[in-house]
């Protein structure tokens, strides 16, 4: 049955509930999902003999912490050491039946999979998501983000599954995604915020008034940490005449986790799905509701590969407070900075060893190398700086076309490529500065 598109939830027992469920649904999910993993993951039965502690163990919600942490540095290493998906598989390969890929320091992409019941899980919570920010079935949604093997791409099932006639842009370039906007005069967007930005001005060059023009009301954001800050959320409002939600996405689970309602007072949290802790990085101890630390995951139900107590290295802030909306799930406060080096162009994750994994393969560069990112009309512009080799006897263009080609294929990230002359970068004899980072004033230019 077509749902009532005045129905304010997707979902209104759940996305109500008092607090005191919400954690005793938690705790009943999580006991099973323990179980699954130590019974199914060589890896997890190891850890978790290693760390003294049974699925059993668990009595409360707090006796998680009793349980080992992982990190991308593990998931990364169980991959290689059994491909192709790695010893933190919980279902053989005949279960899986999608995997999504992202790069990893190594240059090697790290898979997550899923079962069909993941899947399913996932689109439905899309959809749930894409409600609460107002979405509904008389939408012409375009989704712009990547389809290869990102974990975004997937997103737009969701949009589908509400009922909205569902566009598949993914990355065209600019004139034909606004030939696009105009042609089928989608009422909603998925992108990043410096992408709508400068979607809006380049329309705006060709003639177009994004707000008479084009028929897009609402613009989902991701990616970047402009759509949780209220300044850039109102310039790109004013540039398109609509409204813009943020979300937050992690490959490493499933495409969105958080999203804005209509509020726009934090992301609410896929609470059934993914449990969070907030964590003093330095002591792992908890930190009080609204402030800052390092978000640690746990998945709650999905199969093919769990995640117990996952370090993101994202410094985070929730509030466990109900929203003016009458949804009673966690809230994102926001993603304040990061505990590594890895860096966010235009929505893609790389990190620093991403390069240094490419250029010290060729024995052309000195292997010496820096990023520097800059925002250039709103859009971010990676340049690797590298050096040629003392003994190289090519062309500089020729060794900067490769390198870039390679950056792409590796990493999914386009990067200008600088060749400089052999001891030209600065040397340091204890932890070399691989970034530069110019972009710092950019949302409040």
């Amino acid at each position: 049955m077509p749902r009532d598109t005045n129905q304010k939830y997707w979902d209104p027992q759940l996305e109500t509930q008092s607090r005191a469920e919400w954690d005793a649904l938690k705790l009943g999910l999580l006991k099973d999902h323990l179980k699954h993993a130590y019974d199914n993951s060589p890896y997890y039965r190891s850890s978790f003999d290693a760390a003294g502690v049974k699925p059993e163990d668990l009595k409360t919600l707090a006796d998680l912490q009793r349980f080992p942490t992982i990190d991308k540095k593990i998931l990364r290493e169980r991959q290689e050491a059994k491909p192709l998906l790695g010893d933190l598989a919980a279902v053989p390969e005949r279960d899986v039946v999608y995997v999504s890929a992202s790069s990893g320091s190594t240059g090697v992409p790290t898979v997550s999979p899923f079962t069909q019941q993941d899947f399913d899980d996932w689109i439905d919570y899309e959809a749930r998501q894409f409600w609460s920010s107002g979405l509904r079935p008389e939408d012409r949604y375009a989704h712009s983000l990547n389809f290869s093997l990102f974990i975004g791409g997937p997103c737009v099932l969701g949009a589908q599954k509400l009922g909205a006639l569902s566009i598949h842009a993914g990355t065209v370039p600019s004139e034909r995604l606004l030939a696009i906007l105009r042609q089928f005069q989608a009422t909603a967007i998925w992108t990043t915020p410096s992408y709508a930005w400068y979607l809006g001005e380049t329309a705006q060059k060709e003639g177009i008034d994004p707000k008479k023009d084009l028929a897009v009301k609402r613009i989902f954001v991701a990616g970047e940490p402009g759509g949780s800050i209220p300044e850039t959320r109102a310039r790109i409002e004013a540039l398109w005449g609509a409204e813009v939600y943020d979300y937050y996405g992690l490959s490493d689970i499933f495409g969105s986790c958080a999203g804005m309602c209509e509020e726009k007072d934090g992301l609410h949290w896929a609470e059934d799905h993914i449990l969070v802790e907030v964590l003093d990085p330095e002591t792992g101890e908890a930190v009080a509701p609204g402030e800052r630390g390092e978000m640690v995951l746990t998945t709650l139900k999905k199969r093919a590969r769990p995640l117990i107590r996952f370090r993101t290295g994202d410094i985070v802030s929730f509030t466990d407070e109900p929203c003016a909306c009458g949804r009673t799930s966690q809230r994102l406060l926001g993603v304040h900075g990061r505990r590594d080096d890895m860096l966010i162009v235009r929505g893609v994750n790389i990190f620093p060893s991403d390069v240094e994994a490419i250029v010290r393969k060729d024995h052309d560069f000195s292997g010496e190398y820096r990023l520097v990112i800059e925002r250039i009309d709103h859009l971010d512009r990676l340049t690797i700086e590298v050096e040629r080799a003392a003994g190289f006897q090519g062309t500089a263009d020729a060794l900067a076309d490769r390198l870039a080609h390679r950056v792409k294929a590796i990493t999914g990230v386009g990067a200008h490529i600088a060749v400089l002359d052999p001891d030209t970068l600065p040397r340091a004899t204890h932890k070399a500065k691989r970034v530069e980072d110019r972009r710092s004033q950019v949302w409040t230019a």
